[in-house]
């Protein structure tokens, strides 16, 4: 796992559970806009997700990933799980990357904050990620 976004999980596994919420929100505000030229339809959609969420991963030819997410700001769980992996994988690498556990939100304690249905969308994007990841590189 990318040391940054081991940074992150080991300030939410430490965190007092009624504050798990609160630091989670405030990951929200951390998603880039989309870049210039870059549309929606050129990002896979996460239906598993309870709101219109969209994503790409690019492998650059140094093995680094850059990801592009687009959500609407009235989904703040949801793109706090956007801005958690924006931040935390931030100059990782393709291998970085897919070592990310599968589980990474349970991990973080998010699974007694949220409800199982937001969860799933979160594990979603991840899983999403990984698989466009691991198609460049293979």
């Amino acid at each position: 796992m990318p040391s940054k976004l081991a940074e992150i999980v080991d300030e939410f596994t430490g965190a007092p559970r009624d504050v798990v919420l609160e630091m989670l929100l405030e990951y929200a505000d951390v998603v880039p806009p989309l870049p210039a030229g870059v549309d929606r339809a050129e990002l896979e959609q996460v239906p598993e997700c309870q709101t219109a969420f969209f994503l790409r991963a690019e492998v650059n030819p140094d093995r680094t990933v850059t990801t592009v997410f687009d959500c609407p700001p009235e989904a703040p769980t949801t793109r706090a799980f956007a801005g958690i992996l924006a931040e935390g994988l931030a100059g990782a690498s393709a291998e970085e990357v897919l070592a990310v556990p599968d589980d990474l939100y349970q991990r973080m304690g998010l699974a007694q904050a949220i409800s199982p249905l937001r969860v799933r969308g979160g594990n979603a994007i991840l899983a999403r990620l990984k698989r466009q990841v691991r198609e460049q590189i293979s």
